[in-house]
């Protein structure tokens, strides 16, 4: 186990699978009490016992869909009960349902808004209440590429990336004296389950996706959970204490 982390509390958003798992690991590795957030109990629960088994650290599971506020706020009041206090929080959960804006329907486009950017708004609003009374804190939310303009068949999951950028900034500018920082990292092409799921319920199997990715992203390869949450322990961590605003891009050079 390392101690990047040691003695903070970090709350991820959507962290049963893909990047949130892959981040809550990374966390636990480092040190830190994680509490994880989301929708299923059974890929809640065993993310707790991996992080309790292999990393030997504290882990909770709050079951809710932040969607609605108050599951957000639920989620921030477990973490204080159960550990004292907020440290970090990570704004990772996110649905992206393709559609151009031309075929985009209402309900989907709620939807969409819903969880990726009133979920971060509001559990960044509670967290941030919380830190206000320990100190300060960190928040990290984690982007994609298309929140600069994004595909075009991804229009409202663009738009709600693009959001989640200014509230980034926003939470930056005006919590800074409050020693709370923000910070956005933006991801590329990563393989994760659900992508490698949506790929292969399109008859691409995983060696077709890995060497489609190959060519297409500078680097060569696609980017992995893992390479994600080792950037959100630095914007976690004390060794970004003078960081906030940023956009950390993981991505492999893809998008730029």
């Amino acid at each position: 186990m390392g101690n990047r982390l040691n003695g903070k509390v970090v709350v991820i958003t959507g962290g049963t699978k893909g990047i949130g798992k892959g981040i809550a690991l990374i966390c636990a590795a480092e040190g830190a009490s994680v509490v994880v957030g989301g929708r299923n109990e059974r890929d809640g629960a065993s993310v707790v016992q991996e992080i309790r088994d292999v990393h030997g650290a504290k882990a909770l599971f709050v079951q809710g869909d932040i969607s609605r506020e108050a599951a957000c706020k639920q989620l921030i009041d477990a973490a204080v009960d159960r550990f004292g206090s907020v440290d970090g929080l990570v704004n990772n959960a996110g649905i992206f349902p393709r559609g151009s804006m031309v075929d985009t329907p209402e309900d989907m486009f709620d939807a969409i808004f819903a969880v990726n950017m009133k979920g971060s708004f509001f559990s960044s609003a509670y967290a941030i209440q919380s830190m206000q009374q320990t100190g300060g804190g960190s928040i990290v939310h984690i982007g994609s590429t298309n929140g600069y303009k994004g595909g075009k068949e991804l229009a409202a999951y663009a738009c709600s990336k693009g959001a989640m950028r200014t509230l980034n900034r926003h939470i930056a500018a005006h919590y800074a004296s409050d020693r709370i920082r923000s910070n956005w990292v933006t991801v590329g092409w990563v393989a994760s389950e659900g992508e490698v799921e949506l790929h292969q319920n399109n008859g691409v199997s995983p060696e077709e996706l890995q060497r489609k990715a190959a060519a297409h992203i500078p680097s060569g390869r696609m980017q992995t959970p893992g390479d994600i949450g080792y950037g959100a322990v630095y914007l976690l961590s004390d060794e970004s204490s003078q960081v906030t605003g940023t956009e950390l891009h993981i991505n492999g050079g893809i998008g730029l």
